[in-house]
């Protein structure tokens, strides 16, 4: 599913239009980024839980001439599922 297919779920699962839904799920997305960036992390209770975390400078060799680089810090994203949405992906391995 891409940004467009949900935009249309919620529009039909709420009875909104497709702007409206647009709106709402472009204002979720942002407040996600708002969180990451002042918490460092966001919990969506029953989905699960984004997190930042840093990424030391490590050195790696360029495969297309062998020299030593080495890659900046930087900052990424996890995701962490909850056990709820698991529950909800594998039915048949939990049992119900």
């Amino acid at each position: 599913m891409n940004k467009g297919q949900l935009i249309e779920v919620v529009a039909s699962e709420q009875g909104i239009s497709k702007a409206a839904a647009a709106r709402a799920v472009e204002a979720v997305f942002n407040a996600v980024v708002t969180g990451l960036k002042g918490d460092g992390s966001v919990t969506l209770a029953g989905f699960g839980s984004f997190a930042t975390k840093d990424r030391a400078a490590r050195p790696v060799r360029n495969p297309s001439t062998g020299l030593l680089m080495t890659i900046e810090p930087s900052v990424t994203v996890r995701f962490r599922p909850s056990q709820a949405l698991k529950d909800g992906l594998m039915p048949q391995l939990t049992g119900q």
